[in-house]
Parts: structure tokens; C-alpha cells; sequence
């Protein structure tokens, strides 16, 4: 037997029912986006190593990253992310762009880690930034963004949550233990809190970071305090303003949540599912260094990322998928014999110049067959243009979900289509 070639480990195939799926969440993705007033951008997906190596984390860079060498002998990565791409093109021209920037993008990235369920080594991600302000009125705008999301896929408050930390609360608590200079270890070890068995993660706490019993439970003291974050004037306003955008009832605040990527200055979050299956549906945070990193000027910005395949789940998790056309044609044109070749062929370019998607059934069959066709496809209207329907100068329209069919003349035939579509889209 011949071997079929195999598709790369951790990538994905989409047959048309699952781009139709992808299809749609882009939709969604472009519906919440264009309503918050922000504008679509995309960025190569080769960047130069460099973008990374000092922004984004030490386990993105030398563990996850797709690096190769181009023929000039420059290091090249697969992005794994978009904001260091996001910030050069602002550094780029920044002088340019007016503030604040709005942006947004839906596309591929690649990450070299295990495959596992919610995660591959490709996949689509949503990134929406908003920079220049820098203040938590911000920073509520994109959490309430990710609850509008939400609620646009039917995924309710008591289903899913966005849980809230600020980093410079954090480090100063962190600090007040005692901790110094390795604030950003300690920010790594809270990272990794729900990752490690409660035994590793206390180890881990001690071999690794170097905490002192005293400080790991005071740790854990900061970890548990759900009350926190009214010592911080940035979440308390934060909380006043995604009350007031109407998102409230999504929107938790979370002591553990810190963020792996080392860009991050303040406020931070991650939505989850409230069952706690899945770890991060989507991520992110404030990141007011990230422009003058890359060579621009210091600009504020607050931003979140949203892979396509966690959110996937959690949408059928909670039976929210919807029911969707596979096919975009709306009718079907019949052929029985090469004889009526021409007709149906006029007929179909008819249709289409009318503005009506239009299959032609591709070679001369019998009916029944071209109808198994259409209905396996989910073409509901076929238009039968037959010996008969061609010597009256007419076609005959069937409607396989209502199980009808009625005789149209063939100059009243798109008209017909199109209320025969609009009914059905009522129904």
C-alpha cells in the first residue's frame, strides 16, 4: 500500500467545515473589534530574532521560537507572537500616526512546543492594542472588549470570567517581604503556580527562587488576599470603569495572575472558563515599555491576545457553536444532457451576474443524483432547467427544505431565488 504523506506535527488541517468555523470566529473577532472604533493591521510573519530575544521572555525566545538561519546568515524566526511587531511598526512611524492607536489583527503564529488539546505549534491568534493613554480607564477598555467578545459568542458571565492583577501592586508586596533584585523570578514562580503540583512549586520556591520559608508563606499570604487590590488606586479605578462599561459581572480580580512575557508593566489579566479547564482563553495586559525598546519613543499601551483554539473549545464546551453553512453557493443549476449545456451554462451566468452565488452541477447526470448533490453540499435551491422547462422558458425552482417545488418564468427567476432566500432566512 502506498504511505500518505503526513501533515507537519502540531500544525492543522481546515476542510471547508472547519474554515467555515474559523470563517465565522474571524468574524467575530472584526465585529467586536470595528465596534470599539479600532482598525485592522497585519505584520510579516518572519521577523528578525532581535524583535524578541530582549522583550519577550527567555522560554519564548530560546525554547518556543521557530529560529533559522536566511542565506545572508541573519537569525529569522516564525513570529511566535505580535506585540514586539506591533511596537516596531509604531516606532517605525510614530511621529505619523495619530494617538491614540487603535489596531487590531487575526492571523497565524507558530510556537515549537508539545501538541497537546488547546495548543499547536500553529495556530490563528487575535491581538487587539490600544496605545497612548496610560491610565486604567484604558486598560477597562480592552478588558471590556474581551467580555463584549465574549458575550457576541453567547459565552455568559457564569460560564466564563476575566481575572484582574496589577504587576506593581504585585512587586510591591513582593518587595515588602524582602525580596530584592528578584522581583522578576518571583513573578516566574507565580506564573508557573497552577502548572506544578503545590510540593514542586513550594521546591521550586526555595531551591530555585531562593525564598526563605518566611517569604514563601508570606507569598502565599499575597496569593490568597482577594482584597488586594483596593490598595491600588489603578485597580479600584479599573473596577469603577468596567462597571460602568457594563461588563462588571465578567470581570474578577485574581492575586495570582502576573503574566509569563516580560514586557509587562502594570494592570494584566487572563480569562478562563469558571469549570477551570481551561488555563487561559485569552491574555494579556499594560506594556509601556515595549515601543521605546524597539528603538521608538516611550509610548503607553495596554493590549490582549486570543488564540483561535482554546476559545474553540470553550464555545463547544458550552454549546455555543453555531450551525453553519459549509457551502456558499445558494442555488444549483441542473444539467441532463449536452444539448442543454448552453442554456444551463447562460442560466447560471445569469444568476451570477444578478449577484446570486451559483453552482452548475458539472457534467449531464440524472436528477435524483444532482439533487443528492446539492443537499449534501446544504444548497437548498436548485434550479432545474430541463427539456421541458427550457421549450416553455422557464425553470423550475426547488426548495429542498420545504420540500416544494414551483414553475418560474426565466426572466422572474433571480427575483424568485432571492425572496425564496430571504424567507428562508426568516424562518
Amino acid at each position: 500500500m502506498k504511505s500518505k504523506i503526513q501533515s507537519v506535527k502540531g500544525t492543522r488541517d481546515f476542510y471547508p467545515e472547519q474554515m467555515a468555523f474559523r470563517t465565522w470566529l474571524y468574524g467575530k473577532v472584526r465585529e467586536v473589534s470595528e465596534r470599539f472604533g479600532y482598525q485592522e493591521w497585519e505584520a510579516p510573519f518572519l521577523e528578525t530574532l532581535d524583535l524578541y530575544a530582549a522583550k519577550s521572555g527567555e522560554e519564548l525566545v530560546k525554547q518556543q521560537a521557530f529560529v533559522f538561519q536566511d542565506r545572508g546568515g541573519d537569525e529569522i524566526t516564525l513570529r511566535p507572537e505580535l506585540t514586539p511587531s506591533l511596537a516596531r511598526l509604531v516606532a517605525a512611524r510614530q511621529a505619523q500616526l495619530g494617538k491614540p492607536i487603535r489596531w487590531w489583527s487575526f492571523g497565524p503564529f507558530w510556537r515549537y512546543e508539545r501538541p497537546q488539546k488547546g495548543r499547536s505549534r500553529e495556530f490563528f491568534q487575535w491581538n487587539i492594542d490600544l496605545l497612548g493613554p496610560d491610565n486604567p480607564e484604558a486598560d477597562a477598555e480592552m478588558a471590556a472588549i474581551g467580555a463584549t467578545f465574549f458575550r457576541a459568542v453567547g459565552l455568559e458571565a457564569g460560564e466564563v470570567k476575566i481575572q484582574v492583577n496589577n504587576r506593581k501592586l504585585l512587586e510591591r508586596k513582593v518587595e515588602e517581604l524582602g525580596v530584592r533584585g528578584e522581583v522578576a523570578a518571583v513573578f516566574k514562580l507565580i506564573d508557573k503556580r497552577d502548572k506544578m503540583s503545590a510540593e514542586a512549586w513550594e521546591g521550586y520556591a526555595t531551591e530555585t527562587v531562593g525564598l526563605s520559608a518566611e517569604q514563601l508563606s508570606g507569598l502565599k499570604d499575597i496569593l490568597s488576599n482577594r482584597e488586594l487590590w483596593r490598595e491600588s488606586e489603578s485597580l479600584v479605578r479599573f473596577f469603577e470603569n468596567v462597571k460602568a462599561l457594563g461588563v462588571a459581572e465578567y470581570i474578577e480580580y485574581e492575586p495570582t495572575i502576573v503574566r509569563g512575557l516580560d514586557y509587562y508593566t502594570g494592570t494584566v489579566f487572563e480569562a478562563r472558563d469558571r469549570d477551570g479547564e481551561f488555563r487561559a482563553i485569552l491574555g494579556g495586559g499594560r506594556y509601556d515599555n515595549l515601543v521605546d525598546a524597539v528603538g521608538g519613543d516611550p509610548l503607553p499601551a495596554t493590549g490582549f491576545a486570543m488564540g483561535d483554539m482554546v476559545i474553540s473549545l470553550v464555545i463547544e464546551k458550552y454549546g455555543k457553536k453555531p450551525a453553519l453553512a459549509v457551502s456558499p453557493t445558494q442555488v444549483l443549476v441542473t444539467l441532463f444532457d449536452e444539448k442543454g449545456a448552453a442554456d444551463a451554462l447562460g442560466l447560471a451566468r445569469d444568476l451570477r451576474a444578478a449577484g446570486l452565488n451559483t453552482e452548475i452541477y458539472p457534467q449531464a447526470a440524472k436528477l435524483d443524483r444532482q439533487l443528492k448533490y446539492a443537499d449534501g453540499k446544504g444548497i437548498r435551491l436548485v434550479a432545474i432547467l430541463g427539456p421541458e422547462e427550457a421549450a416553455a422558458g422557464a425553470v423550475s425552482l426547488k426548495d429542498l427544505a420545504a420540500r416544494s417545488q414551483r414553475r418560474v418564468p426565466r426572466a422572474e427567476i433571480a427575483e424568485e431565488i432571492r425572496r425564496s432566500l430571504d424567507s428562508g432566512r426568516g424562518s
